[in-house]
């Protein structure tokens, strides 16, 4: 058995997914004292867990969907920054219409 498959049976069980969000949450701590100091490592920590956070917890998702909706620049910076396929879809999509437009306007 592979990483990727214990990992997904692990994410199921509900201890799992609490520690994972605790840590994310610890993450986010570390970046407040990060923050300040020189060079980027706030931006990573921020980054880590941000995502460990979403992807554990049902309320921060619908705080990021409502975000996303209202900010949408914003959304797709942190979609691009989490790599997700979702994201991945509207930047195709969006290409597609945006080449659509330009050649009816030719």
């Amino acid at each position: 058995m592979d990483w990727k498959t214990r990992y997904g049976r692990a994410k199921r069980n509900r201890l799992v997914r609490l520690a994972l969000f605790c840590l994310g949450i610890v993450f986010l701590i570390i970046t407040a004292i990060l923050g300040p100091l020189p060079g980027p490592g706030g931006v990573v920590t921020f980054a880590i867990g941000a995502g460990l956070v979403l992807q554990n917890s049902l309320w921060a998702r619908r705080r990021y969907v409502r975000l996303k909706k209202w900010q949408p620049k914003i959304g797709g910076w942190a979609d691009w920054g989490l790599r997700r396929k979702s994201a991945k879809r509207r930047m195709e999509r969006d290409k597609a219409k945006s080449a659509q437009e330009a050649e009816l306007t030719n």
